[in-house]
């Protein structure tokens, strides 16, 4: 613990729970992310010299969906679903009172990059002319590249006034739905993206739990993040899927 500073990331964005989530795995979720958080947070209270800051990734599944609602960090959240609740337990688990080490957390939305997550899921069927926008594909999409989730962690562990909520997604993601992404997305392959995929497909093939984070989502927008001074790296949805799919 005598690091300058520590950041800890978990990702729900994988195949985690795929077809339904029991309460067994509900149980391994909360565990894995407020259990382990909270674990560190009291390391941190106990060491003989804690770090100057840490910064916690946690999710935009904080904010309640809506295709109309704009959320900005200050937006209330964090008490209407599974997502939201741990969410919130996740984060209030990092808080350390009267601790000299500043604390930041990262609210990450869907994250892009080469090798996994979200792109490695969907690059085959893209490929194979066979994607398209879930549901009626209006739903938002909060996107960020992952050059700029790393960017803004480092950004958050070297601004040493910075404390709080920053929320991590790319400016233009508040005005890109799921139909955006998917057309995006099959312009940079070279690929149609002519199949829709149905409400209930999705419901059927990932359960009700994961669907909705699928067919439904916040509209979020960085406004505390560029405030903070952070300068986005891919703002764009064009530039970032070009530079991960080239």
């Amino acid at each position: 613990m005598r690091n300058r500073a520590v950041w800890r990331m978990r990702t729900w964005h994988g195949h985690e729970g795929a077809g339904g989530w029991n309460d067994a795995f509900c149980r391994e979720v909360i565990s894995s992310r407020v259990e382990t958080t909270r674990t560190l947070a009291k390391a941190i209270a106990d060491a003989e010299q804690p770090p100057r800051a840490w910064v916690l990734v946690t999710g935009v599944g904080y904010y309640r969906p809506s295709p109309t609602a704009e959320y900005t960090e200050d937006s209330p959240g964090g008490d209407f679903d599974f997502f939201s609740c741990l969410v919130s337990s996740w984060e209030a688990a990092a808080v350390i009172p009267g601790s000299p080490t500043r604390g930041v957390v990262v609210r990450s939305g869907v994250v892009l990059g080469q090798g996994g997550g979200a792109i490695s899921q969907m690059l085959w069927p893209f490929w194979l002319g066979l994607g398209g926008p879930l549901g009626s594909g209006l739903q938002p999409f909060p996107w960020i590249h992952v050059q700029d989730l790393a960017g803004i962690v480092c950004h958050a562990l070297e601004s040493e006034c910075l404390q709080g909520v920053l929320n991590g997604v790319s400016p233009s993601s508040s005005a890109t739905s799921n139909g955006t992404f998917a057309q995006e997305l099959a312009a940079a392959l070279g690929r149609p993206a002519l199949l829709p995929v149905p409400a209930w497909a999705v419901r059927a093939v990932f359960g009700a739990e994961r669907a909705v984070m699928l067919l439904e989502g916040p509209r979020v927008v960085p406004k505390r993040t560029l405030e903070s001074g952070y300068h986005f790296i891919f703002p764009d949805l064009t530039g970032a899927l070009k530079d991960i799919v080239a």
